[in-house]
C-alpha cells in the first residue's frame, strides 16, 4: 500500500500556495514536507494539521493505493 499526496500538490497549486507557505500555516517541519513530497507516510496528526490549515478533510489531500497483486 502506498501513500500519494498528489492530491494535496494540487490543492496548493489551486490556491495559489507554495510548500513553504502550507508549512508555516500548519507548523510543520521542511523535513516533514520533503517526507510528503517523497510519498512516505507522515502522522495522522501532521494530516489534521494540514487539513485544519486549509480547512479540507483527509480525503482532499491524500489517496491511499493499493498494492498490485
Amino acid at each position: 500500500m502506498a501513500i500519494s499526496y498528489k492530491k494535496l500538490w494540487k490543492l496548493l497549486i489551486d490556491r495559489d500556495l507554495k510548500k513553504g507557505d502550507l508549512a508555516r500555516a500548519a507548523g510543520l517541519s521542511n523535513y516533514t514536507i520533503s517526507k510528503m513530497t517523497n510519498g512516505e507516510t507522515v502522522t495522522s496528526e501532521t494530516l489534521g494539521k494540514i487539513c485544519k490549515a486549509l480547512g479540507c478533510g483527509f480525503d482532499d489531500i491524500m489517496e491511499i493505493i493499493p498494492d498490485e497483486e
